[in-house]
């Protein structure tokens, strides 16, 4: 469908400052770039080149096994200095912010903003393969000595059994807005939410499939279990329960996630998440897209199947269409309220380079009434 006028002229105005050096280094980065036929053609020709060599089954199996522990070294690794806070996330989702009102859930189609946090190098940095979502500011995440026990899935589960046996008493079931972000890291998203969002009724669940991320957050000085419940949780598993029931979530918060999963196990995922949700409530999800500047990146002998690979820290990534996620979100049952792609040019004007970034940012909901 072609671009409203007003969107072709912001794009041809951008067109000229990116065909103009001495101007292109003057900015950080360009929204909804669009790209030449030569150059989507180059980057299919990439993906091609390092999807042309997968690796053999037996290496693909023994990623799946060991993914946990692939995460948590990774977090063992970074944990001070490879993320830092989402403070975007309140233009891109208004439904996080404080004083939501309806018109904010979701009907307008607004682009990614301008004003996402970067060191120049997109979400973050390209290492091996492997693109972080930004670079910490000192001190932003702030552990302190705690003897506080991580909620291992075993105890969780343990937990919910016992919580199930008193009707109506679980973690947050006085909350009148309930949040639930998978995949939560070091907090990056829970703590923003937190500190930004004031409303007494509001509560957060997060849950990440490293015990060492959830670590991180249950000794984060931010921490506060009067608002916010931090538990071990393996998507994959189908027996692993959540502490909430079905039908109570307003929110659930997919961020850079999605795409770690293995691709024939995402359906039951959403499918299963969607349950979680209360009539009208919504899956907020942003995740990498085709040919993002990570995914031309990775060598040869990388690739685990079509568009899906393994970094050199063990841990993987898929890069999405819009068309796939939407099948996933709509065969769960959801309605589409946004599904946007971001082709994002961004400077480091440092280093004189361009990065082409791939983008996709989702909003789908629960109907109010079941479907006939």
């Amino acid at each position: 469908m072609a671009a409203p006028s007003a969107e072709r002229e912001r794009r041809r105005f951008g067109q000229r400052f990116l065909t103009d050096p001495a101007r292109l280094f003057q900015h950080n980065a360009w929204d909804n770039v669009e790209w030449s036929e030569e150059q989507e053609a180059s980057a299919r020709s990439k993906v091609q080149e390092n999807s042309s060599q997968l690796l053999p089954q037996d290496k693909q199996e023994e990623y799946e096994v060991n993914a946990k522990r692939y995460w948590d070294d990774f977090y063992k690794i970074h944990e001070n200095g490879f993320f830092k806070d989402r403070h975007w996330l309140f233009t891109e989702f208004p439904e996080l912010a404080p004083n939501r009102n309806s018109s904010q859930n979701g009907d307008s189609l607004r682009e990614f903003s301008t004003k996402e946090e970067s060191n120049g190098e997109g979400p973050g940095r390209c290492e091996n393969g492997h693109c972080s979502l930004g670079t910490r500011t000192e001190g932003q995440l702030k552990l302190i000595q705690s003897t506080a026990e991580v909620c291992t899935e075993d105890s969780a589960a343990q937990e919910h059994r016992e919580l199930g046996q008193r009707d109506g008493d679980y973690p947050g079931s006085a909350a009148s807005y309930r949040v639930l972000e998978v995949g939560c890291g070091a907090g990056n998203t829970v703590f923003p939410i937190l500190q930004t969002n004031n409303d007494p009724g509001l509560f957060v669940y997060c849950c990440d499939f490293s015990t060492t991320a959830v670590d991180l957050v249950q000794n984060n000085a931010e921490y506060d279990s009067s608002r916010c419940f931090a538990f071990v949780h393996d998507l994959c598993n189908d027996q692993s329960p959540f502490p909430m029931p079905e039908e109570s979530l307003d929110i659930v918060i997919l961020i850079f996630v999605l795409s770690a999963i293995l691709p024939e196990k995402m359906q039951s995922i959403v499918t299963r998440l969607s349950r979680l949700l209360k009539p009208g409530g919504m899956i907020l999800l942003r995740d990498y897209g085709r040919y993002d500047l990570a995914q031309l990146r990775f060598k040869k002998g990388q690739c685990l199947s079509e568009n899906f690979y393994v970094r050199g820290d063990g841990t993987r990534v898929y890069f999405f269409t819009q068309d796939e996620l939407d099948h996933l979100f709509t065969t769960a049952g959801l309605e589409k309220i946004q599904n946007l792609v971001d082709q994002r040019l961004q400077v480091n004007r440092g280093k004189q380079m361009t990065m082409y970034r791939v983008w996709i940012q989702c909003k789908y909901r629960r109907p109010s009434t079941p479907r006939p």
